[in-house]
């Protein structure tokens, strides 16, 4: 590119931190960083003219994971790791909430459910009979007990006559929160620059050289946060999964709040609104669906229709208004890979599809490496 002086001078010279990708972790990485080095120069770059992964397509869910799912970790992770995991994810949305204000990011504490089909009843089962157990594991975390049972009051059909309730979990609007965030950062005199894909990087000495599709520039430090784009930059512990997502036309008299999770969370629902946010399927075709690019199957977007008029609104006349997909970051384990890289390179990436949850204080950790 043939930048003038003033537009290399401003932008592209004397930076003292890079950031690749504008998402929560991103955002919230150049905040911490503006905190603990006021006088510093940072630059964010983002690849696409939103944040291009998952912060701007979540479904909005402010949750911390259903109690099947919590079992399912059991089985790979010790009982100090798995609460570890759900602390982790509490702390980072009492965070979020704490520093963009429940008002700006459209905050409802409505509560989460976890629905099991007919088939699922021996799972079920499972899960009453360790819920106690559970909840003594949780009770430090939370004060209180976390999970319980209610009965299918929403007209569920296919559904057991039980539901799994958690009360400490809630809903919130990803376009506001993300507007709120991005105000923040930029009000510190963040500059971010939209459009500009990061293609490799090389440590030259003391700095680093950034290349990008159409041009290049040194920075002192750099740090990624591109989640579920990692891999694209030789960070092989992240793999990409996409998430699938509709969302239908205003529904008359919807009665239906809360977040909802089904078939071990691999399908998952809320309302906004009047309307309902409806995502989830990648377990039909694992493979396909470990990707980064942002397109829609008719595998799962008719999986999707269909759970949606038979199981979840059954009866009910819904129109589909949008679809979309996101990016998300997931691995071998839970916890997200967050470390210095080499001497001037640090990462902040696999949040597991609780980017909303965590986002915030992966993004203040990986700040917080810089000595």
């Amino acid at each position: 590119m043939n930048f003038s002086f003033w537009e290399q001078d401003t932008w592209f010279n004397n930076i003292d931190f890079t950031i690749i990708g504008s998402g929560i972790t991103g955002l919230n990485c150049a905040w911490r960083l503006k905190q603990r080095f006021p006088a510093a120069k940072v630059l964010v770059l983002e690849r696409g003219l939103l944040p291009n992964g998952a912060s701007t397509k979540n479904a909005g869910f402010a949750c911390f994971g259903s109690l099947s799912e919590i079992l399912d970790d059991l089985n790979s992770h010790s009982e100090e790791e798995v609460v570890e995991l759900v602390e982790k994810r509490v702390k980072g949305l009492e965070m979020l909430r704490k520093n963009l204000g429940d008002t700006n990011i459209g905050f409802h504490k409505f509560g989460g459910y976890e629905l099991f089909t007919h088939q699922d009843k021996e799972l079920f089962l499972e899960c009453v009979s360790k819920m106690a157990a559970v909840n003594r594991l949780l009770k430090p975390v939370f004060k209180e007990e976390v999970f319980s049972l209610q009965p299918n009051k929403f007209g569920f059909k296919q559904i057991g006559p039980q539901l799994i309730f958690n009360k400490f979990e809630g809903q919130l609007d990803t376009g506001k929160m993300m507007s709120t965030l991005l105000h923040k950062v930029q009000s510190c005199r963040v500059k971010i620059l939209n459009n500009t894909e990061v293609i490799g990087f090389s440590e030259t000495g003391t700095s680093v050289e950034v290349k990008t599709e159409n041009f290049s520039f040194k920075t002192n430090k750099l740090l990624i946060a591109t989640n579920g784009f990692a891999s694209q930059l030789g960070l092989s512990e992240v793999n990409p999964a996409r998430a699938q997502v509709l969302i239908t036309k205003p529904i008359e008299n919807l009665e239906l709040k809360g977040t909802f999770h089904l078939d071990k969370g691999y399908y998952y629902f809320r309302n906004v609104n009047d309307r309902i946010l409806f995502g989830g399927g990648r377990n039909l075709d694992f493979k396909a669906e470990e990707t980064t690019e942002l397109e829609l199957t008719e595998l799962i977007q008719d999986k999707l229709e269909e759970l949606l008029q038979a199981t979840i609104l059954p009866g009910k006349d819904v129109k589909i208004e949008h679809r979309w997909s996101g990016i998300m970051g997931v691995g071998a384990q839970k916890k997200p890979v967050l470390k210095q890289i080499s001497e001037n390179v640090f990462c902040g990436v696999r949040l597991g599809g609780m980017g909303v949850a965590i986002g915030s204080q992966v993004g203040r950790e990986l700040a917080d490496l810089i000595d």
